[in-house]
């Protein structure tokens, strides 16, 4: 019996070896040329981030364990900074309540203000478009000349707020002065750029099909139930953004303290940054201040991923399938 090849005439089999290798051969070369384009590409990146911020963080860990005034070489001193600011130091124990008072209601009571100026601005009225601009323009404001506004508009006597608070019967407070009043003024000033989280959350509203509405006023559902029931499920993956940004933001508050307050009246309105700021590069404690650092990042870390281990329960996805 005779087995006869089922080739052509005049060719030989096709190698299963060598056919296929120049074509290997010339995507490696290809690939290696893209590879090292993007190397290339992000190397500033890469290089900034190692020089100006991987490598001051890995030193300010080391500095947080040490006493050093950078005009003498740092001292090692172990957890002696650590210990010193949680059971020793009565001032930082105030500065963090006031950092926790101050994000538990701003971060809150600002994501309501957007969801609320967000909800307004997307109904159909009279120059619409004039209207989110005018929200939106406050979050342009650099935070230096925001508080240097709120240090007239909270002026005791001529601030327009105690003014219009008069009309009404009401003596105001001395909102920066008294120590009862500091930090709700604070909070009061942040509302101020709630036009940032409005402008994502018209965003993620335009992007809400239409038809879930046509068919709830089928079925007859009110618009207060509309927004409970399509909105806001539609809306949970932007203010849950908006929550993270609004916890990290609240906790590294500096510039309104700094400039409105610098910390008085007795450290009543004294932010974790701030603290760190005067420790560091006031009173030259850079061991002391960089401890300060680190706890405040464990503290914004911890609170970060507790909202994400309670995301699942509140946050849906379009196309996100539960069972």
């Amino acid at each position: 019996m005779t087995i006869t090849s089922s080739a052509p005439a005049g060719t030989d089999a096709p190698s299963r070896r060598g056919a296929p290798r120049p074509t290997r051969q010339r995507m490696t070369q290809h690939r290696r040329k893209e590879a090292l384009l993007f190397y290339l590409f992000i190397s500033p990146w890469v290089i900034g981030f190692l020089a100006f911020m991987a490598g001051p963080m890995l030193f300010s860990i080391y500095l947080s364990f040490t006493e050093w005034d950078t005009f003498t070489p740092p001292r090692w001193i172990g957890l002696e900074n650590y210990t010193t600011l949680l059971f020793d130091d009565p001032v930082f124990r105030k500065v963090m309540f006031n950092t926790f008072f101050y994000s538990l209601i701003s971060v809150p009571l600002g994501m309501g203000v957007s969801l609320f100026l967000a909800n307004l601005l997307n109904k159909k009225i009279v120059l619409r478009k004039f209207f989110r601009t005018l929200v939106y323009l406050p979050h342009l404001i650099p935070l230096v000349a925001v508080a240097l506004i709120f240090q007239m508009v909270l002026a005791p006597e001529a601030g327009p707020l105690n003014q219009m608070l008069s009309w009404v019967g009401i003596t105001g407070p001395n909102w920066l002065m008294d120590p009862a009043w500091v930090k709700p003024a604070l909070i009061l000033m942040s509302l101020w750029q709630a036009g940032g989280g409005t402008i994502l959350l018209l965003a993620g509203m335009n992007g809400i099909p239409k038809e879930f509405y046509e068919a709830a006023e089928i079925d007859g559902a009110s618009g207060l139930q509309q927004f409970w029931t399509i909105t806001f499920p539609q809306l949970t993956p932007v203010i849950f953004f908006n929550l993270i940004m609004g916890i990290i933001a609240s906790f590294q508050v500096f510039a309104q303290v700094f400039i409105l307050t610098e910390g008085g009246p007795d450290n009543a309105s004294q932010m974790a940054v701030p603290m760190l700021f005067d420790e560091a590069f006031v009173f030259y404690n850079m061991g002391y201040g960089s401890a300060i650092a680190w706890i405040l990042f464990v503290v914004i870390m911890v609170f970060t991923a507790i909202a994400f281990s309670t995301s699942g329960r509140w946050v849906f996805y379009e196309t996100e399938v539960r069972r």
